[in-house]
C-alpha cells in the first residue's frame, strides 16, 4: 500500500538503505503459525554467512523464547525466501541462496502447531 504525505515538503532520505549497514544486510525472519511473535524479526547478518550460521546464531537469538523452539526438526522445516520456496544446503552462503537487503525469510515447522496446538 502506497503512503502519501499530508504536506508536499515532507521528504527525507531513508535510513534503512544498504549503504547504512556496511557489508551486512538487514534480514527479516518470521515463524509461521507461531503468533507469540506478532511479526517477522529484524536481524543484521553478512550475506557471506552460511545458512548454518543463520540457523546457529540468528534463530536462537530470535526464537528460543518459544516453548516449541527446542523441538524444531530443521530437516523437515520449510523455508520461504521472498515468497519463493527454497531448500537451502547448510553450507551455502546466503548471497548464493538469493538473500538480499531487507529480504523476508519465513519458516514453517510442520510438526509444531504452537503452544499447546494453539498456533501461539
Amino acid at each position: 500500500m502506497a503512503v502519501r504525505a499530508i504536506t508536499p515538503e515532507y521528504s527525507f532520505a531513508a535510513r534503512d538503505t544498504q549503504s547504512n549497514y556496511g557489508d551486512n544486510i538487514l534480514l527479516y525472519i518470521g515463524w509461521d503459525h507461531h503468533t507469540l511473535f506478532c511479526s517477522a524479526k529484524a536481524f543484521l547478518i553478512s550475506p557471506q554467512a552460511t545458512f548454518q550460521q543463520l540457523l546457529d546464531e540468528l534463530m536462537p537469538a530470535g526464537f528460543s523464547q518459544h516453548p516449541d523452539f527446542a523441538q524444531i526438526n530443521w530437516a523437515t522445516t520449510q523455508f520461504v525466501l521472498d515468497r519463493q520456496s527454497i531448500q537451502p544446503d547448510a553450507q551455502q552462503k546466503l548471497v548464493d541462496l538469493g538473500f538480499g537487503h531487507k529480504s523476508l525469510l519465513r519458516f514453517i515447522t510442520p510438526e509444531l502447531k504452537g503452544y499447546n496446538g494453539t498456533h501461539v
